[in-house]
């Protein structure tokens, strides 16, 4: 129970946030007995409780905060009704008349809709109920044009002819298409779709039900007097209104899944064993709303979210906190790495000293002792969900700890973005931004296992999930990475097959990134290291420069072909002396073509042959991962060395002087 009592704790420190958030793309923190549906039709009544518009809500503007019960905020079908907002199906007397196929509970609807006016007397509850029980919804939104029906009075399954473009929005654009069992075609039935209600009255500026705080809280104490019996909640260790269900839509509007369940009557969760599920560990009513909605806010807000996985974490006291599946880039923002000098004019310590000025900014929100919490989430059926990960930390621990994998697993990384404005032709386009530091645990599974699916990685959702979840404990505890995940991502950036330009690059990062990570002890620098005279380090510098020094002369006689050194690196990692053997003989006629412009490039090669130890250059034993850091170090070195450095123009011109 320590989860709900977190989440309950955090649901409290967090009041200020409630209803705040309302766009389709942020779940807000709901007040207890609420949820969120997305609305197709709004319609508006005037003072008198008689409808004076409608409209079809765009689906930017849809999500609303209604009212729900226990069994309604759970519901998948049934005659669960909300009590104010809710679908045809509940809201309209006439549903039937105009070919409804399903079974309608208005009556159900409207006698909860009823006790609730004349509980708490909501002059605009009352007003909805006194439209509501003139039975004319369906006929009302067919006068306004929202809804449409055929000669027979029955609402139309899909829409009649082609789209006027002119038109708008209507209703069809909004329900999602479902095939008929006879017809085997594609309709939009009307009446599905689900209404809100605005209440327009004199001097008061608030109409939109959803938003008015006075009905909300309305709500909540009519329907708080409605619970009778009361249990020992396990979480907060008092005697309160026991709940009888538990919220689902935890990571998303459509999840079903539950994190607390009781089905005994239908799937033998407990008999034999208790005779109810009070027996088994009972939670407060508002303590299993607070905790549950807390928790979805906190997801759509700032966690992970991928298939049927979630991750967030988060401080109980609602302080803003670094997120453990993000990568660098994500948590210092595109302002602090994009510079007004040249794109790789910064260095790593730079931005070693960026992120540790971040960390410090987390560190001034919250305390040395603050709870913080990691959480995963996963489902292994629609109905169930788990918790697979869950560990509470101290704040200066859990900062420690980001801290710490964001600076050892760091490399040189650029396949990430930022959308800007073409000056000449005024279009947006993608900005690469190069960034030292960690990457995502998402990223870290493309790297690895991700196939090229037009220009695009593709990843198997479950070994997406699987590996996500393998990475948390190496950022959250400190554990190692695993070692056939850096293999695998190794192998990945050994072979281009497959993969485009930009793909192969960002596998390649990343691999270095992960290999640095798992070998810590030796200190791996991300510059280019003369000093190191290990054989993988030293031959990965001999394949970046052979394939520098061809693309060179490719260049020059403007051919666009992979290079001898690309295509072979492969079997350059598994038979290294063999291999180089073929990519120096490939060599000679690019040489020839360079002429004496390439005779620095040849030094450099014979300068790192030369500091092979006795035999190691000779040996033909595959190569490990370091291979990668000496080939990516000496890439970036010769990409980053001014022109002169390395053009022996001027010495072949004096040569051929003298001769």
């Amino acid at each position: 129970m320590s989860w709900i009592q977190k989440l309950y704790e955090t649901y409290n420190n967090s009041q200020s946030m409630i209803g705040a958030g309302t766009d389709d793309n942020e779940v807000p923190l709901l007040p207890i007995c609420h949820t969120t549906q997305k609305a197709q039709i709004e319609i508006t009544l005037d003072g008198h409780g008689q409808i004076r518009r409608a409209r079809v809500v765009p689906k930017e503007e849809a999500r609303t905060i209604i009212p729900c019960t226990e069994s309604s905020g759970g519901r998948t079908s049934g005659e669960a009704a909300h009590p104010l907002c809710d679908k045809l199906q509940y809201v309209a007397k006439d549903y039937k008349h105009y070919g409804g196929d399903k079974d309608s509970y208005y009556e159900s609807y409207f006698v909860q809709l009823s006790n609730w006016a004349e509980s708490e007397k909501n002059k605009k509850v009352q007003l909805i109920c006194k439209y509501i029980e003139r039975g004319s919804v369906i006929s009302d939104l067919i006068e306004n044009g929202i809804l449409v029906d055929d000669k027979n009075k029955k609402l139309l399954k899909q829409r009649s002819g082609e789209k006027d473009k002119k038109a708008g929005l209507d209703i069809f654009d909004l329900l999602p298409g479902k095939i008929d069992p006879k017809t085997k075609k594609v309709t939009n039935w009307q009446a599905d779709a689900f209404v809100r209600w605005k209440v327009e009255i004199p001097n008061d500026p608030q109409s939109a039900v959803w938003s008015d705080q006075e009905i909300l809280k309305s709500w909540v104490k009519h329907y708080s007097s409605t619970k009778e019996s009361k249990a020992f909640c396990y979480a907060t260790g008092e005697e309160v209104f026991s709940a009888d269900q538990h919220p689902a839509k935890l990571r998303n509007d459509g999840d079903k899944a539950k994190l607390i369940s009781s089905n005994d009557m239908s799937g033998f969760t407990f008999r034999g064993r208790f005779t109810d599920s009070e027996q088994v560990a009972s939670v407060g009513f508002e303590t299993t709303q607070k905790a549950h909605f807390a928790l979805r806010w906190l997801i759509s807000r700032q966690g992970y979210r991928k298939d049927d996985l979630a991750i967030v974490a988060w401080a109980t006291s609602g302080a803003s906190i670094p997120s453990p599946t993000d990568d660098t880039f994500s948590i210092l923002g595109a302002d602090d790495l994009v510079s007004d000098q040249a794109p790789r004019a910064f260095t790593a310590q730079d931005v070693a000293i960026k992120l540790k000025k971040k960390i410090a900014g987390y560190g001034k929100e919250i305390s040395n002792t603050t709870d913080i919490v990691v959480m995963g989430l996963d489902s292994a059926s629609p109905g169930r969900l788990s918790i697979t990960y869950y560990r509470e930390l101290t704040g200066s621990d859990f900062l420690q700890r980001i801290d710490d994998w964001h600076t050892s697993c760091a490399w040189l990384h650029s396949y990430r973005s930022i959308t800007v404005q073409d000056e000449r032709t005024g279009k947006s386009k993608p900005k690469f931004i190069p960034f030292v530091g960690a990457p995502s645990p998402s990223d870290i599974t493309e790297a690895a296992y991700g196939t090229n699916r037009d220009g695009k990685f593709e990843v198997d959702g479950k070994l997406r999930k699987t590996t996500v979840q393998r990475i948390l404990p190496c950022i959250v505890d400190g554990q190692p990475i695993p070692r056939d995940l850096v293999e695998s991502a190794v192998r990945r950036a050994s072979n281009r097959v497959g993969l485009e330009g930009w793909q192969w690059n960002k596998v390649l990062t990343i691999a270095c990134a992960l290999f640095k990570k798992h070998n810590r002890k030796e200190n791996y620098e991300m510059t280019l290291d003369p000093n190191r005279k290990t054989r993988d380090y030293l031959y990965g510098r001999l394949l970046a420069l052979a394939e520098s020094l061809e693309e060179w002369a490719l260049n020059k006689a403007g051919e666009d072909r992979p290079t001898n050194a690309a295509r072979l690196m492969q079997r350059f990692s598994e038979h290294p002396y063999s291999t180089w053997r073929t990519i120096e003989l490939a060599l000679t006629p690019y040489k020839a073509r360079l002429g004496g412009k390439s005779k620095k490039r040849q030094r450099l090669i014979d300068d790192v042959v030369a500091a092979f130890e006795n035999g190691d250059f000779t040996s033909d034993k595959r190569l490990s991962g370091e291979f990668l850091l000496g080939y990516h170090c000496q890439r970036e070195f010769l990409r980053n060395s001014r022109t002169e450095d390395l053009d022996d123009s001027s010495e072949s011109t004096e040569t051929s002087n003298n001769n």
